[in-house]
Order: C-alpha cells, then sequence, then structure tokens
C-alpha cells in the first residue's frame, strides 16, 4: 500500500519580506502537526521584478520610493511595521544594510539546489543572506560562497553562475503560477489543488494543512484562505 503524503508547491521569491516571514509561519504549522513528516515542500520561482538592475544603486527605502513611487514616509513605516513582525517570527530583517538586487541568478541556483535536494536549505540561506546578513545576493561572487556553504558543489554552481542554466526552470515556474492567477507571493498549494495566498497565520497553515490531509481529492485550485491582515502578500507592484 502506497503511503499517503501531501505535497506543498510554495511560490516566492527571495526579495520577498512577506515570503521569510510566511516560510517560518509555515514551518511552524509542519512541526506542530502529527503528521508533519510526511509533508513534502517544493520551492518554486516568482521573480517579483524582473527590471530590477543586478545592483541597485541606493537603499531598500530608495528602490521602493523610486522604482514604485511610493511616498517615502509611507515605505518607511511599511518597513518598520515588516520588520517587526518578521521579529516576531524570530527573523532579524535589517533593512537599513538590505542591497536591493535583481534575484533571477539567484533563483536559478534555488533550481539547481532542488535538483540536489537542498533546496529548503538554499532557499533559507538566500532569505537570510538578503534580508538579514546586508549581502548582495546579485552578485556571483557571493552566491557562489553562500552556495558552497549550503552544501552544493563548487564547480557545479560557477557553471550554473557563468551561464544561463536553469533560466527555462525559472521562467517555467512564473508561467505556470500566472497561470493559476498567482498574482503576490508567497503563495501555497496544497496537493496540487488548493491554494493559500500570502504569509498567513501558522493557525491558518495547520488548519488548511489538517484539512487537506483529511480531504485529499478534487480537481479544481480552491481558495482556502483569502489574503488577511495575517496574509499579506507581495507582488509587482509592491508588498502590503
Amino acid at each position: 500500500m502506497t503511503e499517503t503524503r501531501l505535497s506543498v508547491d510554495i511560490f516566492s521569491d527571495i526579495a520577498c519580506p512577506w515570503c521569510f516571514i510566511g516560510k517560518r509561519r509555515f514551518e511552524k504549522a509542519v512541526q506542530a502537526l502529527p503528521f508533519g513528516e510526511k509533508i513534502d515542500v517544493k520551492w518554486h520561482a516568482f521573480q517579483l521584478d524582473p527590471s530590477l538592475p543586478d545592483h541597485f544603486e541606493g537603499s531598500e527605502l530608495d528602490y521602493l520610493v523610486k522604482a514604485k513611487g511610493m511616498p517615502e514616509d509611507q515605505v518607511a513605516g511599511m518597513l518598520e511595521h515588516v520588520t517587526g513582525l518578521a521579529a516576531e517570527e524570530g527573523l532579524k530583517y535589517d533593512f537599513g544594510t538590505l542591497r536591493p538586487a535583481n534575484s533571477f541568478t539567484a533563483l536559478r541556483l534555488l533550481a539547481l539546489a532542488k535538483d540536489r535536494n537542498l533546496g529548503d536549505a538554499m532557499k533559507e540561506a538566500l532569505l537570510s543572506a538578503h534580508f538579514e546578513k546586508g549581502l548582495d545576493t546579485g552578485d556571483k561572487e557571493t552566491l557562489q560562497r553562500i552556495a558552497e556553504q549550503v552544501g552544493l558543489n563548487a564547480a557545479e554552481t560557477a557553471e550554473v553562475l557563468a551561464g544561463d542554466k536553469y533560466a527555462a526552470e525559472v521562467r517555467a515556474d512564473g508561467t505556470r503560477a500566472r497561470e493559476m492567477g498567482v498574482s503576490g507571493v508567497p503563495f501555497f498549494v496544497l496537493d496540487n489543488k488548493y491554494g493559500i495566498s500570502g504569509a498567513q497565520s501558522s493557525e491558518v497553515f495547520e488548519q488548511a494543512l489538517s484539512q487537506v490531509w483529511k480531504e485529499i481529492g478534487g480537481n479544481e485550485l480552491k481558495m482556502m484562505a483569502a489574503p488577511t491582515a495575517d496574509g499579506e502578500v507581495c507582488g509587482p507592484e509592491g508588498c502590503n
């Protein structure tokens, strides 16, 4: 008899502050469930801003004000708010040292890590590098070091960084997400049928996972939880 397992596909970007918070809240839910070890997570790319240069000259505040056309005081308040919520999840966001960068190369490297069963470790390392450590995730030498620390082969990593390997996979992830109607991340797909949008609370994730575990089935992607005050997302126009 085949063992029942629950698949969860998570679409996100390493440059999305709510994606790191959502990851932590989701992990808390999984850890609290008696069948948590039977949940299989797979990360998928969803690049929020393909137009961002590899190395943006300025801070995250500058980027959001200039690139997104948001008022400076509004952006400052938003960054303070998200920093506080991140702290509640044990994350130490530092927007003062954060270096805005195009995430496409990092997402390609994440695709390699997924192929080597290091997807979650690489996702964690990239998010932490971007939001907590002030590292330039658009810099290939920085990405090389991160990859080697996670356990990826140095030569294989260098080959990916030197060319365009996994570019098609990253773009395919984005296309798949948009075909499902995803416009903001993080976005969670449970058992290929049930969708949850945003960095929901751990309680919402726990309830949804428990429900799907009991009721696996159906052919249509159903929205199990609409974005709420605890389910913020980032989209191409910015984060809320």
